[in-house]
């Protein structure tokens, strides 16, 4: 496993598609792996029904979500879940969230997803004006992601969250439409 870490990635190779049912087994991978939800609100998955759970129903409830394919293999997830489903005031602006298998942790690959869907965010919705993610304040190499793909850190939440036995600071980042005139 150490081998793997090492290996480098050729970012050439990740593209982004919809879930899909033939991809429970690579989804098993990382949703069993007891590092990858640490900082999520899931526990790790137990069984193979969850996976396919989530691929036919709660997937497709986000606003927006797609596989982080490597050579078309699910090596995590990405999405997009509306602001303004629990708040009207907030229909301009879409909450990000991710997930990558920890073999791929280091490797720029969430940096580059990231760095994509940015673009993608308010080309599809060209009424957005604020893409944002809550991260745990432990949760320092998602912070890293973040920050190297053009979000702003905006401040600490303190004990915003509650989830696995115990309150959680979250750190908040934006980018805004009118940040990627400035931006790659």
């Amino acid at each position: 496993m150490e081998r793997d870490r090492e290996e480098s990635v050729d970012l050439a190779q990740i593209s982004l598609r919809p879930l899909q049912l033939s991809d429970v087994d690579d989804l098993m991978v990382w949703t069993t792996d007891e590092k990858v939800p640490k900082f999520c609100t899931w526990e790790p998955y137990s069984s193979k029904d969850q996976g396919i759970d989530f691929i036919q129903n709660k997937a497709c409830e986000f606003l927006w979500s797609r596989a982080i394919c490597l050579h078309d293999r699910a090596i995590g997830f990405i999405l997009m879940t509306s602001c303004s489903a629990t708040d009207q005031s907030r229909e301009k602006s879409v909450e990000l969230g991710y997930v990558l298998g920890s073999k791929y942790w280091s490797k720029g690959i969430m940096t580059y997803v990231v760095k994509q869907v940015k673009k993608v965010a308010f080309r599809e919705f060209p009424h957005l004006e604020r893409l944002e993610a809550l991260v745990d304040a432990e949760n320092v190499g998602s912070q890293r992601v973040l920050e190297k793909a053009g979000f702003h850190r905006e401040g600490v939440l303190r004990k915003y969250l509650f989830f696995k036995g115990k309150s959680r600071d979250m750190v908040i980042f934006s980018v805004l439409s009118t940040d990627l005139n400035h931006q790659d």
